[in-house]
C-alpha cells in the first residue's frame, strides 16, 4: 500500500514517530508521501524525508489554510525548496473556504501561482478543495494547459465532480472518511472505477473507524483498503496492487 498524503513530520507524532512507522510498515505501508503546510514545518518535512529515504516522500507547497496578507513571502520559501532539492509534487495547495473566507483572493493567486511552479517543473500537484472543489476545478481548467495532473485529495464532492476530475487527468484520494456511516463517500467510491482512486490517511487528521476520535497514522490505511475492498466486493490485495500503482503513475519517486 502507499499512503500518498501523511503529515508525519507534525508535533503529533514526537512522542512515538519510529514506532508509528514501524507499525505502518508492518501493516503493508510501503511509502508515505509528505505534504507540506508552510515555512514553519518545512524544516520537519525535509528533515524526516532524510531520515527515511525511500520511504517517507516530501512534496512542497504553501497550504490554503496559511495563505495570509503574507503569503507572497511564503512562495518565496517554497521556490526556495524546489530549488535546493528534489520534491515528488507540489502540494498541498488549493483553497479552503470552510475555514475562512478572509483570504479568499489571496488564495486564488497562491494556487495559480504554483500551478505555474508546477508546470514549469513538470511536477504533480496534491489539491486540497475543502468548500471549494468547484472553485479548484475550474481553476485547473483555466490554467492547467491540459498538462498538470495529480490528486484531489480527502476528495468530499459528489459523483459530477468525480467524473470532472476525472476528465482532467486527475485522481481522487481516498482516506478515512469512507468509513464514515453518513458521509455519503461510500456511494461514490462504489460506483467510481478503482483506476481512478489513490489511498490516504491525512494523518493525524481524519481517522478511519474503528479508530476514530484517536490520532490518525499511517498504519491505519488498511482499513480505508478494507473498506474499499468491501464497498467494491474485491479483495484488499486488489485494492492494494490497483491503488498503488495509480500512485506510481502520479509521482517520480
Amino acid at each position: 500500500m502507499i499512503d500518498t498524503h501523511s503529515h508525519l513530520y507534525q508535533p503529533a507524532f514526537e512522542e512515538d514517530r519510529a514506532e508509528m512507522i514501524e507499525r505502518a510498515q508492518t501493516e503493508g505501508v510501503d511509502r508515505v508521501y509528505l505534504p507540506a503546510i508552510d515555512s514553519e514545518s518545512h524544516q520537519r518535512l525535509v528533515d524526516l524525508a532524510a531520515a527515511y529515504p525511500d520511504y517517507c516522500i516530501p512534496m512542497m507547497g504553501l497550504h490554503p489554510c496559511s495563505v495570509d496578507a503574507g503569503f507572497e513571502k511564503e512562495l518565496e520559501w517554497v521556490e526556495h525548496w524546489l530549488d535546493k532539492m528534489p520534491f515528488a509534487a507540489i502540494g498541498e495547495i488549493g483553497l479552503d473556504f470552510y475555514h475562512s473566507t478572509e483570504w479568499k483572493e489571496e488564495q486564488f493567486v497562491a494556487f495559480e501561482k504554483q500551478i505555474k511552479m508546477a508546470l514549469r517543473r513538470d511536477l504533480p500537484i496534491v489539491i486540497h478543495s475543502r468548500s471549494s472543489m468547484d472553485e479548484c476545478i475550474r481553476l485547473i481548467q483555466d490554467k492547467g494547459d491540459g498538462r498538470i495532473g495529480g490528486i484531489f485529495h480527502c476528495f468530499g464532492g459528489d459523483e459530477r465532480q468525480a467524473r470532472k476530475i476525472i476528465e482532467l487527468g486527475f485522481y481522487l484520494g481516498i482516506g478515512g472518511v469512507v468509513t464514515y456511516k453518513n458521509a455519503g463517500l461510500a456511494k461514490i467510491v462504489q460506483d467510481i472505477p478503482l483506476e481512478h482512486l489513490v489511498l490516504e490517511t491525512d494523518a493525524p487528521y481524519l481517522t478511519p473507524v474503528p479508530h476514530r476520535g484517536k490520532r490518525n497514522e499511517s498504519s491505519y490505511l488498511v482499513h480505508v483498503a478494507d473498506k474499499i475492498a468491501e464497498l467494491k466486493g474485491i479483495t484488499r490485495e486488489e485494492v492494494d496492487l490497483v491503488t498503488s500503482a495509480n500512485a506510481k503513475k502520479i509521482f517520480r519517486f
